[in-house]
């Protein structure tokens, strides 16, 4: 039997006192046995704070993403580990799949979208300019900064890997420190692949800290700079929340608490068609995955009443194909839950939804177990019951069996479906399995106000679909209410809630030294060499072209209408482009960016590679024929690349382009981004 340890201010420290044993869900054994006794959590706090914050805000997002990406790659050559030591939880391997492997793929995704959507700064620049004086003089942008303290991780038992994971993976891209809780129920498979990244060595010292074990008096030492966030029960996580320290300290709280989630069958999915089908499959798939224990869960399946008879069945039929028993027996579909606790306390909450609705499949008192003593497993078998009157009794809406259980409720109207939906005050997820777009509509916009994350299948996305329960780093894992009101992942969403956001107002030239990105009214320093003979390196923020000039002709507007095969009115049509808008026939805005490329472009070879794209165009002003145009090209940003496969070092440099006629007014207004060439190293 292992005795776990905690990991506090970069060493393995074994608690002292009575320490809590961890039993093996299928066989009952001791599998290991912690205790946080004897830590010091306010010197923990003060290690990340001290230690870990600094050298992971010295990294910018580029190099906190790499960083994450070469983690996931060792944590994947380690995986073998951690799915042999997950069977102890009593997970089958589907089950340990998604907790070891989708945690991973966190990382990956995470680390990803951290070198596609942030720049490789320290720091964020968030949304676009704003002017705040008449005369462009005074200016404001919002800076976001990775907050000075320490994120707190609190995790449910259920996904010991996934669960830490999936809150490190924002935390680490935003630059903050970690400390790691997880349950004690399941914290030996935690301890083990957190033993892993240590030992990688890929972490900046005081990144990554454990706790296995209670927190003991760390709330009582953490300030405005920390972050707690918390997965699990909805009571636990209301008084932690109501902790006096986090509120007068207004401490970022993020919870994500279990709920009753719904999955609704639309009312033109009757039986025998595709959407009716894979209904059932989603129900019992959720009820058995994980034994039911995910916080996502389907506790609610609304159906329409005049199906109820038909679903039940179905239900049954399928469940009763799910053969529970230790996950290492050949044909083993379902394994226990984490606990014999959690047997206990399931087993009462499906006595308290008794009160309003009846037991229609399984019998937590009469059930087989294949490869396992039932008496010393945590096992419980799948239940599902029926609420006749769901609308007139709230006990089905109030009280979740975190375990394989669902209620089956039928509605009368896609209106009451809705109302049913949200009674639940509140969840995390909810699903609608219809093959028509406006029933779609009218529940997304029904429930939505109350979830967190809805999805809809249909037999068009159902070989693709990801699951009534399945939280993806992409999007928003929380939901409001009873859920905790709280949001996780969500891509970029998440990252911010471990920065801080702030209004800078300033000068354009000191807002631009301040963010690295040019901002009109700032200055604009010329050079005799053109900006595309420079490296990377060599070009500057707010080095400006101003180009000559080039005067429209009648002659320009007919061949490119011609090259083009643009013959728009407005553009050939003399008569009618009188009527139009412009009052008389005007040049194309694509001959405009044409022109204007070739009064910027430098022809000869030099150490631009390729054009990259063009952003945020708007045409401001018709161009005529008779109209002289002139170019401003000014460096608004630069982003260094890793180097590509084909060994060419470089960067992407965003050029601000703005088009002005004769008069100067303002033509057209956009940005180029171009690949340059870095120098070659020595």
């Amino acid at each position: 039997m292992r005795k776990l340890a905690s990991f506090a201010q970069g060493q393995w420290v074994a608690g002292t006192g009575t320490p809590a044993t961890m039993l093996h869900a299928v066989t009952g054994e001791p599998v290991a046995t912690a205790s946080s006794e004897g830590l010091d959590f306010k010197a923990m706090l003060e290690y990340g704070r001290r230690v870990g914050g600094p050298a992971m805000r010295k990294l910018t997002f580029h190099e906190r993403a790499r960083m994450m990406k070469a983690l996931a790659q060792y944590l994947m050559g380690r995986k073998d580990e951690f799915y042999a030591l997950s069977a102890a939880t009593g997970a089958t391997k589907s089950d340990s799949w998604v907790d070891i492997e989708g945690g991973i793929g966190t990382f990956f995704v995470y680390s990803s979208k951290g070198r596609r959507e942030l720049p490789n700064e320290t720091f964020y620049v968030d949304g676009d300019v704003e002017p705040l004086s008449k005369g462009g003089t005074f200016v404001g942008r919002h800076v976001c900064v990775p907050l000075e303290g320490v994120a707190v991780h609190i995790n449910a038992f259920n996904f010991p890997v996934w669960g830490m994971l999936e809150k490190l993976a924002p935390t680490f891209l935003a630059g903050m420190p970690a400390i790691v809780k997880p349950a004690t129920a399941t914290s030996f498979l935690t301890e083990l692949v957190v033993r892993a990244m240590i030992d990688s060595k890929i972490l900046p010292e005081g990144a990554l800290q454990l706790i296995v074990g209670g927190v003991g008096d760390l709330f009582e030492h953490l300030t405005c700079q920390d972050v707690v966030t918390f997965t699990g029960s909805a009571s636990t996580g209301r008084k932690l929340k109501a902790h006096p320290r986090i509120i007068e300290e207004s401490i970022r709280f993020n919870m994500e608490a279990d709920s009753l989630n719904f999955c609704m069958l639309g009312p033109d999915a009757a039986p025998g068609t595709e959407e009716f089908d894979l209904y059932i499959k989603e129900v019992a798939r959720e009820m058995t995955l994980k034994a039911g224990q995910r916080c996502t869960a389907i506790r609610r399946a609304i159906v329409p009443a005049a199906y109820s008879d038909e679903v039940i069945k179905a239900l049954g039929k399928r469940l009763a194909g799910s053969t529970l028993g230790d996950p290492s027996v050949e044909g083993v579909r379902m394994g226990p839950l984490a606990s014999r606790a959690q047997v206990a306390e399931v087993r009462k909450s499906v006595d308290g939804i008794k009160a309003a609705a009846t037991v229609v499949f399984g019998d937590y008192d009469n059930f087989t177990v294949t490869g396992a003593d039932r008496g010393k497993g945590a096992f419980f078998p799948p239940m599902l019951l029926h609420c006749a009157d769901p609308l007139g009794t709230s006990a089905a809406h109030d009280i979740e069996a975190f375990g394989p259980v669902s209620t089956v409720m039928g509605y009368q109207s896609v209106a009451e479906a809705c109302e049913l939906a949200k009674r639940g005050k509140g969840s995390l997820c909810g699903s609608l399995f219809t093959a028509s777009d406006d029933v779609a509509r009218d529940v997304v916009l029904g429930t939505a106000a109350f979830h967190g994350r809805l999805n809809i299948v249909s037999r068009r996305s159902a070989k693709e679909q990801t699951g009534h329960g399945s939280p993806l780093p992409h999007m928003v894992h929380g939901g409001p209410g009873r859920a905790g009101g709280g949001e996780e992942m969500g891509g970029m969403r998440s990252v911010m809630h471990y920065l801080q956001r702030t209004a800078v107002q300033a000068h354009p030239q000191t807002i631009t030294r301040v963010t690295g990105v040019w901002t009109k009214g700032a200055d604009t320093p010329t050079d005799v060499a053109h900006p595309f003979s420079k490296h990377f390196e060599d070009i500057q923020v707010g080095d400006t072209l101003f180009t000559h000039r080039r005067t429209v002709t009648e002659a320009d507007v007919v061949n490119f209408a011609g090259m083009s095969g643009d013959y728009f009115y407005a553009h050939t049509d003399e008569i009618a482009a009188k009527d139009s808008l412009f009052g008389r026939r005007v040049a194309h805005g694509y001959f405009v960016l044409s022109a204007a490329a070739g009064l910027f472009v430098y022809p000869p070879k030099g150490p631009v590679l390729a054009n990259y794209g063009l952003e945020r165009l708007r045409f401001t002003k018709p161009v005529y024929p008779g109209d002289t145009i002139q170019v401003r090209f000014t460096c608004k940003q630069k982003t260094a690349k890793d180097t590509p496969p084909d060994g060419v070092p470089q960067g992407v440099v965003e050029w601000d382009v703005e088009v002005t006629n004769q008069d100067q007014d303002i033509c057209a207004v956009y940005s180029i981004l171009t690949l340059v060439a870095r120098k070659p190293t020595a």
